[in-house]
């Protein structure tokens, strides 16, 4: 891929927004002593008034966090709000002339369309580091042990290594449109980010309020796939497949039960488990919500009750 003249003057008026986080955790060791640990990632300030966008695994369970301007401010960051379900997190510091980037919009990607990933990778000193390179694919999953289940992500060939966690995946016109998130160990140059058209609203909602309320109906589920179809003997290759049901909830009060395939969700077709968040996400708890399911080679029609999540 060529590099327009304009990258270098793009990234000069970006990186003054992209910051360093330090955090301090305490954790507990084999003999159960208390043991301090460090951590570092990247953020991107979104706010004059100091709010900073950045993992929510980056600062989960953190006593002390740090946040580091390339012009060398060092500011004391307080936690506003943490989502584990998308792995995002908004900081507020308290500081004068601060820089922000602008978020744009996720939705006119291109496969193929260059991108720019900043961060701070492998505690390297000296600031953020740059990488470039191009959007390889849209729309994926990442269901990794250990990690959040995490859907709508961007998939780039721009290196993103430990630390850059947090940091922005800018297209060529400066704005921000994507988060970098994580990178599976055993795959070679496959980086992954965020959307920004994800994030906006979680974004929003942690600033208003520190919290993002989603409605839940109790039970546990995952994208069917050809491959899981094949598995599990399954007439239909996708869906999203409950694997279990918690007791007492509203899927089980409204009869669906482990094995059920969701086929839809107030009357919109699902695909996989991202298109069955995305249809719930807009409801509250106390609403009644109809979900079709496959059973037995059957369609049969559940109406459960949301409620808020835990």
């Amino acid at each position: 891929m060529g590099r327009p003249n304009g990258v270098s003057a793009m990234v000069a008026k970006v990186l003054p927004a992209v910051v360093s986080i330090n955090t301090r955790r305490i954790e507990q060791d084999q003999f159960n002593t208390r043991v301090p640990r460090s951590g570092m990632g990247s953020g991107l300030i979104v706010d004059h008034r100091g709010y900073i966008l950045t993992n929510n695994h980056v600062v989960e369970g953190a006593e002390v966090i740090k946040v580091t301007l390339p012009d060398e401010r060092t500011f004391p960051a307080t936690l506003i709000g943490g989502d584990p379900f998308t792995d995002l997190a908004v900081l507020k510091i308290e500081g004068e002339k601060l820089p922000v980037v602008a978020l744009g919009d996720s939705g006119s990607l291109a496969v193929g369309e260059g991108v720019v990933a900043i961060g701070s990778p492998l505690w390297i000193e000296g600031g953020p580091t740059v990488t470039v390179g191009v959007v390889s694919g849209l729309g994926r999953s990442m269901e990794e042990p250990g990690l959040p289940m995490l859907h709508d992500l961007i998939q780039t060939d721009a290196a993103i290594n430990p630390g850059n966690s947090g940091g922005p995946l800018m297209n060529l016109a400066g704005q921000v449109v994507g988060i970098n998130t994580a990178v599976i160990p055993s795959a070679h140059g496959i980086g992954f980010a965020i959307s920004v058209n994800s994030a906006k609203p979680v974004l929003h909602a942690l600033i208003a309020s520190g919290r993002v309320l989603r409605p839940s109906l109790g039970l546990t589920a995952v994208s069917v796939t050809p491959q899981l179809a094949f598995v599990n003997e399954l007439s239909v290759q996708r869906g999203v497949l409950v694997i279990r049901v918690e007791s007492g909830g509203p899927a089980e009060g409204a009869g669906i039960k482990r094995g059920d395939v969701i086929m839809a969700a107030a009357a919109v077709p699902i695909r996989g488990l991202h298109h069955f968040h995305e249809a719930l996400l807009g409801r509250k708890a106390g609403e009644t919500v109809d979900i079709t399911l496959l059973r037995d080679e059957r369609m049969i029609t559940a109406r459960p009750v949301l409620q808020e999540s835990k």
